[in-house]
């Protein structure tokens, strides 16, 4: 993996994607901040470091050689946010399982889907970076 401006672009411009879109659907339409029992700007500094850790771990897939073998760039943006996703989905079910008492099936599954189509919308994000920001040889870092 090369440090150049097109990882740097594709991270950040992932990161803060996928954080909004974070923000927007537990912020507003599962009003979810309403419950946190600590500071609010911790929260919020623990999920922005959380999601560039995400965009992170996405690009470093995107970047696998397993996924270079995909030539349509889109489906490997898509693969590899779909596949985040659901891992994440499964790990966050399982720690979040102790927390509730009452999770419905249907709630597993729209969460399931949301997960899913919002790591994918990052994956798109850096395969959309990758096709148009021009990548020289010369490394960053």
């Amino acid at each position: 993996m090369k440090f150049n401006l097109r990882f740097f672009i594709s991270w950040i411009l992932s990161a803060v994607a996928m954080f909004s879109l974070f923000y927007i659907w537990h912020g507003y339409f599962l009003n979810d901040f309403k419950r946190i029992e600590f500071p609010y700007t911790w929260f919020v500094s623990f999920a922005a470091f959380t999601y560039l850790i995400i965009a992170f771990g996405l690009l470093f897939i995107f970047e696998s050689s397993l996924l270079r073998k995909v030539d349509n760039i889109f489906m490997r943006g898509i693969a590899t946010g779909a596949s985040v996703g659901f891992i994440l989905f499964m790990i966050v079910t399982v720690i979040h399982i102790s927390f509730t008492r009452q999770l419905t099936a249907s709630y597993l599954m729209i969460d399931c889907l949301w997960q899913v189509a919002e790591q994918t919308i990052g994956g798109l994000i850096i395969a959309t970076c990758y096709i148009f920001i021009i990548s020289h040889d010369h490394e960053i870092a």
